[in-house]
């Protein structure tokens, strides 16, 4: 049968090719720079492209602890093949693409050069964002970037506005979303604004030698708390200023080791943020809020109902969050709960904290 090829109405970049039946089979064609033969297929139904592949092709950049728990993840969904790990240590990327059957390359552009993906998982330091997302957009990859998203807000923003321009499947790995017991507390609290929110992490350094450099791990609130401050973004709304104050620092350079904040929600609730890794394990990690008649407490895996009734999670957001991408790169109506656009709002409130606590001022999130 002789194909004809024709601009797809679906995905920008996606050719279709009729071929005497119905159905429509189309290639996405890759650059130069990405120089494989095409090798995702895709049927074209009512003017709709749609997933026909038996298995998404995903590749891995990075290969820490949280890497592995995504790969240990979507190794467990039948229709998902990890098909690459990289890493700027090989021997990292070699430990977890091992464990997963797949290859192991050294930089990530090696990785997309191999070709065969569907889909990109970027799970890098932060001080590493920005090359890896723009050569798998590039590529004409849906992408799945860990927080944070950067160290700044101009890579994360250039990001964004190329995701858009492509039209193409993301998500951002706030997982807190996808708890059983948000989904409750926000049932709890429909018809009851919230009027005063409290946040914690309270917590221990983590065992990584960049993360207590300032200029690598962009410091607690940005590594840590932005978890929360989704959280609060979620449950109470948007916010329009934060005034943050850190402790003193032992050592220059190293991020501040306590940080406390105010802030104020366009709706006009208040709130308060408390930071720390000054401790030997995790005391505290979550939200507080109270409404009229009401007051929750959450965390990771509880949701408090006025101090008495407890509701545990059911432990499945580590999951949904990935399991709602890969949908979304098939083709499916996917929950994705926090697309790139989305994480990009909770990464501009972590920023703007971070900045108040440097130049010790309140700073407007409209500024």
């Amino acid at each position: 049968m002789r194909a004809v090829p024709f601009p797809c109405p679906g995905q920008g970049s996606w050719i279709c090719f009729h071929a005497v039946s119905p159905d429509l089979i189309g290639a996405r064609p890759l650059p130069e720079r990405c120089a494989v033969e095409p090798v995702c297929l895709f049927t074209h139904i009512g003017g709709i492209c749609g997933f026909v592949s038996p298995n998404t092709r995903v590749g891995i950049i990075g290969a820490g602890n949280v890497a592995a728990r995504h790969a240990d993840v979507l190794s467990g969904f039948p229709d998902v093949t990890i098909a690459g790990v990289a890493d700027t240590d090989l021997h990292k990327a070699e430990a977890l693409a091992s464990a997963h059957g797949s290859p192991a390359y050294g930089s990530h552009a090696d990785l997309l050069s191999a070709g065969g993906l569907d889909a990109v998982y970027i799970c890098v330091p932060p001080f590493a964002h920005g090359t890896p997302e723009y050569d798998a957009l590039s590529c004409n990859m849906p992408i799945f970037v860990e927080k944070p998203l950067s160290l700044d807000l101009e890579t994360a923003e250039k990001i964004a506005a190329e995701i858009e321009r492509r039209q193409l499947p993301s998500a951002v790995g706030h997982h807190w979303r996808y708890l059983d017991i948000v989904d409750r507390a926000r049932e709890l609290l429909d018809g009851r604004p919230v009027r005063l929110a409290l946040g914690h992490w309270l917590d221990k350094v983590p065992p990584v030698g960049w993360w207590l450099n300032a200029g690598m791990s962009g410091g607690q609130i940005l590594e840590q708390a932005v978890h929360v401050l989704d959280l609060a973004r979620l449950l109470v709304g948007e916010v329009s200023m934060v005034h943050a104050v850190p402790a003193g620092n032992p050592v220059d350079g190293e991020i501040d080791r306590a940080t406390s904040a105010v802030m104020s929600s366009t709706d006009g609730a208040a709130g308060l943020l408390a930071t720390s890794c000054l401790l030997r394990h995790k005391h505290r990690v979550g939200l507080e809020v109270c409404a009229d008649g009401i007051a929750l407490e959450l965390s990771e895996t509880r949701l408090l109902i006025d101090g008495e009734a407890a509701v545990e999670d059911g432990g499945h957001a580590k999951t949904l969050v990935d399991r709602t991408f890969i949908d979304a790169v098939r083709g499916k109506d996917a929950d994705v709960r926090a697309p790139y656009g989305e994480a990009l709002r909770t990464h501009r409130l972590a920023l703007a904290l971070a900045r108040s606590a440097a130049e010790r001022r309140p700073v407007m999130l409209d500024e």
